[in-house]
């Protein structure tokens, strides 16, 4: 099969390429509740000992439960678990389909688990586009946002997670774009006690482990103890992509990434060489980061989420369990920024013999620029009603066990 670049060319030169028209909007529209294929969206089928270290060592969460196998064993789940966000491997939760050269930019995740994910775990992927908009704004007088559902299902055929992924779809083409965009940001310059001071905050992070954190002990108002992510550089986002996403979500490297231009018309051009490239590269390069409308290198919106489930997941230890994580990601997090994951406990309940915990959580810069923001349920064991009954049941579902 050859590569019709005459075609490609041909396309764009149509008015079509890179912008939000009501055929293209339309076209996209046809997915909707329909099945999807997802294999440029999976980095693993299987969670293997490996990929369990290689995704933990990508965010920086050194917990016990998912590198030791004697503490695992002696934690309630008897056995390595996964970190919850590992199952951006599994399927990347983006679902971004049609509307050719059209950038799609990560907005968010609403997860829920309903079970751990336990070393040698396996699973299917169901996914579909639930919905699309049309949005305008300052920066675009018209861009999309489009939302897909995933369901993780386990060997056993069990539902083990649900994901809500949220894209917006933003145009390349110059004419689409509203007000002229912000000027880049200016890198932070630390001072050296700045710099000390993030580094002690780091190393002085701890997992909760054995040592439960009852239901009964916590107080509406009280704070998580927060993660610390910086500053961030290029290394930091390469220990992401090779834990979790390779070069799959731009078609793959070499001729695989031909192979799949030809059907999806997904690119951008490098200005410097006039040869296609992929967008995702601004993520490493400063000037292309600048050419998307970002500022320069930045993080991957996943990356940032999973930061915020490193946070939780200290905070409950081995004996809770994290239920609900719903982020919105909202400003580009710069190489060279740091962000301060932090949560505040604002409702406790109880359910079907569950003692759930709410939380506001939000992630904010060292010049405290709001980042990201979102909400989180966790489950904890109550003094008198023991352990977490898992697996929690799916809403509407029934009791738990």
């Amino acid at each position: 099969m050859q590569l019709d670049l005459g075609k490609l060319q041909r396309k764009r030169e149509g008015m079509t390429w890179g912008k939000i028209t009501e055929e293209t909007f339309a076209a996209a529209a046809e997915l909707i509740g329909k099945p999807l294929r997802r294999s440029r969206m999976q980095w693993i089928e299987t969670v293997s000992r490996d990929a369990i270290r290689h995704f933990a060592w990508g965010v920086g969460d050194n917990n016990p439960l998912w590198f030791d196998e004697d503490h695992a064993a002696a934690a309630p789940a008897g056995t390595l678990l996964a970190p919850p966000c590992i199952l951006y491997a599994v399927d990347s939760t983006i679902v971004a389909p049609k509307l050719p050269g059209v950038q799609w930019i990560y907005a968010g995740t609403e997860w829920t688990w309903y079970d751990h994910i336990r070393i040698g775990d396996s699973f299917r992927v169901d996914a579909q586009l639930s919905g699309q908009e049309i949005k305008s704004g300052r920066r675009f007088a018209r861009w999309a946002l489009q939302t897909g559902e995933i369901d993780y299902t386990n060997q056993s055929g069990q539902l083990v997670a649900t994901a809500i992924g949220r894209c917006a779809r933003t145009p390349r083409a110059a004419t689409e774009r509203g007000s002229a965009p912000p000027p880049d940001p200016v890198p932070h310059r630390y001072a050296p006690e700045e710099l000390a001071e993030i580094e002690r905050q780091v190393l002085a992070e701890r997992s909760r482990g054995a040592e439960p954190l009852y239901w009964e002990d916590i107080e509406i108002g009280d704070t998580v103890p927060p993660v610390v992510k910086g500053p961030l550089t290029t290394t930091d986002i390469m220990a992401w992509y090779s834990a979790v996403q390779g070069a799959q979500h731009y078609g793959g490297a070499h001729g695989n990434r031909l192979r799949y231009r030809q059907r999806h018309d997904d690119y951008h051009i490098n200005s410097a060489t006039g040869a296609k490239d992929d967008a995702g590269r601004g993520h490493l390069e400063a000037a292309t980061g600048r050419e998307v409308g970002m500022g320069g290198a930045y993080d991957i919106g996943p990356q940032r989420i999973a930061w915020a489930q490193h946070m939780l997941s200290n905070w409950i230890g081995d004996h809770g369990f994290l239920h609900q994580l719903n982020v919105s990601v909202r400003r580009p997090n710069m190489v060279g920024d740091t962000l301060w994951w932090r949560g505040t406990v604002t409702a406790k309940s109880q359910d079907q013999g569950v003692n759930f915990i709410d939380l506001d959580v939000e992630a904010r810069n060292q010049s405290d620029v709001l980042s990201a923001f979102g909400t989180a349920v966790a489950a904890l064991p109550g003094q008198q009603s023991g352990a977490v009954p898992l697996p929690l049941a799916r809403v509407g579902q029934g009791s738990n066990p």
